[in-house]
């Protein structure tokens, strides 16, 4: 479908939208009523197209951002356009897919990284914290893991709860993969108590990190998928 025009593609999402949809996704604060599913087909009957990216991103609607996510050549973007882009990814889910799908595939990743761990902007510093996550887990050479855990033991339980939640996940990703660290992992968990009322669905893990990590790590010794 290469030629299609913005327009075009805003109409499709148009249709696509569902009141119900809506609703739950607003719940969570996404507005947009697209069912995923539906979404991801179209960008697949689109296939990669920058161009048409950049048009549907510059709509500032939350649905043909996220396609315009599932669209792009994440290594087209420059350093700066990344950043702008980021700042104005104020929706969950946007912003989870922009960090997730396009920045971790950048080639400026490790600078933006670096540039959004400190932001003052509590949103922004959730991306920063989102990169180091994935550099525990992946590329840990070079962290500093003793001192990302200060961090953590020092800001999360005030934290808003974007940041929080970004900072969460680091922890337990650190007590995960690094079982030097593992002990003050569970001990930070267990004094903070963040999100250890948090309501979890039967058969998923629990965000409450000293149960991810225990549950995590039981799982790669017996061998199971995580």
């Amino acid at each position: 479908m290469t030629g299609t025009t913005v327009a075009e593609v805003l109409a499709e999402l148009a249709t696509l939208d569902d009141p119900r949809t809506r609703a739950v996704n607003e719940r969570h604060g996404d507005d947009h009523g697209v069912n995923l599913g539906k979404l991801r087909a179209l960008a697949k009957r689109l296939k990669t197209q920058q161009d048409l990216a950049r048009g549907l991103w510059e709509t500032d609607d939350t649905a043909a951002r996220l396609l315009a996510i599932l669209i792009c050549r994440p290594k087209a973007f420059e350093r700066d356009e990344l950043d702008a882009m980021l700042r104005a990814a104020r929706t969950p889910k946007v912003h989870d897919w922009l960090v997730g799908y396009v920045v971790k595939k950048s080639p400026h990743a490790e600078e933006l990284r670096v540039a959004w761990f400190a932001d003052p902007d509590p949103v922004v510093a959730s991306a920063g914290w989102a990169l180091t996550t994935e550099r525990v887990a992946k590329r840990p050479e070079g962290l500093d893991l003793p001192g990302l855990l200060d961090l953590v033991e020092a800001g999360m339980k005030n934290a808003p709860d974007r940041l929080q939640w970004a900072m969460n996940h680091c922890l337990a990703q650190i007590g995960i993969e690094h079982p030097a660290h593992r002990a003050r992992a569970l001990e930070i968990g267990e004094r903070l108590e963040v999100l250890k009322d948090y309501p979890t669905s039967p058969g998923c893990t629990s965000p409450f990190a000293p149960v991810w990590i225990t549950e995590m790590v039981r799982r790669q010794q017996d061998g199971t998928p995580a």
